[in-house]
């Protein structure tokens, strides 16, 4: 009876004579032999520093040259990476006056009828600079009043009177 000694955990194991003369008679179990043929490198994930298997094309394809060992890993760098211009959906930070308002906890109703339907509640600047996002220059308006006060002058009158 051939015993052989396995080549990734050097457990011993019966190794059948044909299979052995084939050169097949290398590993005592499948998860050895898959962890045999394995052609990648093991590398430290980019984040917690713990050691990862990546396959060979996981190694080629990878733009960055940093890998991970989970999901989890790669959304914490790539949230503290991919952020401010560097975010592939930023727009010159004109679009983030939804959440400035939302930050202050503004309650969500119009500034001119007072309706409290969040389904119609648009956001409106006051000096019209769609760049200028400060808390002060935001207002909650409705989209019936929105539209009132940018095509009727005496509308945006009545907005800055009841302002001050």
């Amino acid at each position: 009876m051939p015993i052989i000694e396995c080549k990734i955990c050097s457990k011993e194991f019966y190794g059948k004579p044909y299979h052995i003369k084939k050169g097949q008679a290398k590993y005592c179990s499948q998860a050895c032999m898959r962890v045999g043929s394995r052609t990648g490198k093991i590398v430290n994930c980019h984040s917690c520093n713990k050691e990862v298997y990546k396959t060979v094309k996981a190694l080629r394809i990878s733009k960055s040259k940093t890998y991970f060992c989970t999901k989890s890993c790669q959304t914490k760098w790539r949230n503290s990476v991919f952020i401010g211009p560097k975010h592939a959906n930023w727009k010159e930070g004109k679009h983030s006056y939804r959440s400035v308002i939302n930050r202050y906890k503004v309650p969500k109703k119009c500034n001119l009828c007072k309706t409290e339907d969040f389904r119609i509640i648009a956001v409106h600047h006051i000096d019209r600079d769609r760049k200028n996002n400060s808390i002060a220059n935001l207002m909650y308006l409705c989209h019936n009043c929105h539209f009132l006060i940018h095509h009727y002058k005496n509308e945006e009158r009545k907005l800055m009177e009841a302002l001050v």
